[in-house]
C-alpha cells in the first residue's frame, strides 16, 4: 500500500517524500488506519518491521490536524531503554520535519512538549516530583512492552496509566505475546484492535547448530567454542539474571574479556557496557533478553544460546543479532535435558532440524535428543560456575514481574 492511500496529514506525507518512503510495511498498513480512527490497539511485530512509523505517523498526523491543547503534553511514549527512546525521537524529528508547531522531548519529561518519550522509571521520577502534568494526555504509547515487563516496569506503567485522563487512546506494541503482556493489555486497553504479524524466519545467512548436553557441560562447550575460534563480537544469551552474572564471572576467570548485561544494572552501567562492547574493548557480552531486541549492532560474529528460549519469537530475536547488514553469522544453541521440548518447538517453527554438533569425547556421556521425558544424568563432579547452578525461576527463566498488579 502507498502512504498516499492513507489519511495522513499532507505535511507528514511531504516528510515521507523527502525520506523516499513510499510503500507501507505490513504492520504500517494494518495499524495506521485504526489508530487514525481513534481505536486502542495491540500490535505484535518484530523489531525491524516499521512499527515506530506505524504509531508515530498517525499520531503526528492527528496532532498536526489540530484540536489538541498547545500548552499540554499530548502524547506519552514509553520505551524500555534510553537508547531506544533516542531512536524514537530521531525518527520523529524526520517525520515531523514540516510540523513546526509540534515539539518532542526525549528521555526526560517536561511541561510544554507535545510528545514526551521516556523510560517508565524516568517518567515516574518526574511524576513523583510534580515536574510533569499528564492530565491532558491524548495518546499513551508503549513500545516493546514485553521488554519493559522483563525489566520489571509493570507497576510503573500501571502507575503512569492511572495518572492519565479517562479519555485517551492507548497504543501498545510488543514483539511477543506472553501471559504478562495479555494481562497488561486487559488492564489498560479498551476494546482494542489487534494487529499481529507472523514471526519472520531467521536470515538464510545465519549458520545454525546445536550441542545436546547436560547442564554442567554447557560451560565446557562454550570454552571449546572459544578454543576453536578466539572470541570476538560474541553475545551469549542466558535465561536469568543470576546465571548471567555467574556465567560472566566464570568466563572472565577462564581468561576471556567478558561483561554481563542485565536489568539489575543502572542505565549508566548498561550504557557503559554497550559502549565498551561496540568499541571492541569487550569481546563477549553475557546477557539476558534485555538486549535481544532494539540494539543495533551490525557485526556480531556469533550468538550462543546458553539456555534455549521458551518460544520461537525469542529464538528469532536472539539469533537475529548476527548476520546483519548482509554479513554472515553463526548461532549455536546449548540444549539441555529440560530444553529439548522447547527446542523441538523451535525446529517445528523453522520447518527443519537444526544440525547437532558432535560433543568432544573427553566431555563424557551426553543425553539423547528427544522432545519429552527424562534421561539419566552422568556423574558430574562439582559446580561449573559460581555458587549453585543459578537456575532461573518463572516462565523461561525470565525476569517476569510476578508480583506486579498486571497479573
Amino acid at each position: 500500500m502507498d502512504f498516499y492511500d492513507l489519511d495522513l496529514n499532507d505535511y507528514v506525507l511531504d516528510a515521507l517524500d523527502d525520506m523516499n518512503f513510499t510503500e507501507t510495511t505490513p504492520i504500517q498498513e494494518h495499524a495506521i488506519p485504526p489508530i487514525l480512527e481513534g481505536r486502542d490497539m495491540m500490535g505484535v511485530a518484530q523489531t525491524g518491521t516499521g512499527k515506530t512509523a506505524a504509531y508515530l505517523l498517525p499520531v503526528l498526523s492527528m496532532l498536526a490536524d489540530g484540536g489538541y491543547p498547545k500548552d499540554a503534553i499530548n502524547c506519552i511514549i514509553m520505551s524500555p531503554t534510553r537508547e531506544l527512546a533516542q531512536q524514537i525521537d530521531s525518527a520523529m524529528q524526520g517525520f515531523a520535519y514540516y510540523l513546526n508547531d509540534i515539539s518532542s522531548v526525549a528521555v526526560y519529561g517536561g511541561n510544554g512538549a507535545d510528545v514526551v518519550i521516556a523510560t517508565p522509571g524516568r517518567l515516574i521520577s518526574h511524576l513523583s516530583l510534580g515536574n510533569i502534568d499528564l492530565s491532558r494526555v491524548s495518546f499513551f504509547i508503549l513500545d516493546e512492552a514485553d521488554r519493559m515487563l522483563d525489566m520489571g516496569f509493570c507497576d510503573d506503567i500501571l502507575l503512569i496509566a492511572k495518572a492519565l485522563p479517562k479519555e485517551h487512546q492507548t497504543i501498545m506494541f510488543s514483539a511477543t505475546m506472553p501471559g504478562d503482556i495479555l494481562n497488561l493489555a486487559h488492564s489498560i486497553l479498551q476494546n482494542p484492535v489487534e494487529v499481529k504479524l507472523a514471526v519472520s524466519k531467521p536470515a538464510d545467512n545465519i549458520r545454525q547448530s546445536a550441542y545436546v548436553c547436560y547442564e554442567p557441560q554447557k560451560l565446557l562447550v562454550v570454552k571449546h567454542l572459544f578454543e576453536q575460534e578466539p572470541p570476538h563480537r560474541v553475545i551469549i544469551f542466558v535465561g536469568s539474571k543470576k546465571k548471567t552474572k555467574e556465567l560472566a564471572i566464570s568466563i572472565i576467570r577462564a581468561g576471556y574479556n567478558a561483561r554481563a548485561m542485565h536489568s539489575d544494572l543502572s542505565q549508566a552501567e548498561r550504557d557503559e557496557v554497550m559502549h565498551l562492547f561496540r568499541s571492541g574493548k569487550i569481546d563477549i557480552l553475557v546477557a539476558t533478553d534485555i538486549v535481544a531486541r532494539g540494539i543495533d549492532i551490525d557485526d556480531i560474529a556469533i550468538v550462543i544460546n546458553f539456555d534455549v528460549p521458551r518460544d520461537e519469537e525469542d529464538y528469532v530475536h536472539r539469533i537475529g543479532r548476527t548476520a546483519r547488514a548482509g554479513r554472515g553469522g553463526r548461532a549455536v544453541t546449548l540444549v539441555g535435558e529440560k530444553d529439548m521440548h522447547f527446542f523441538r518447538q523451535i525446529e517445528r517453527f523453522l520447518g527443519k532440524e537444526i544440525h547437532k554438533e558432535k560433543m568432544p569425547e573427553e566431555f563424557g556421556e551426553t543425553p539423547a535428543y528427544h522432545s519429552a521425558g527424562k534421561s539419566k544424568k552422568p556423574n558430574a563432579k562439582g559446580r561449573y560456575y559460581g555458587k549453585g547452578r543459578g537456575r532461573g525461576k518463572g516462565k523461561g527463566g525470565k525476569n517476569h514481574c510476578h508480583n506486579c498488579k498486571c497479573k
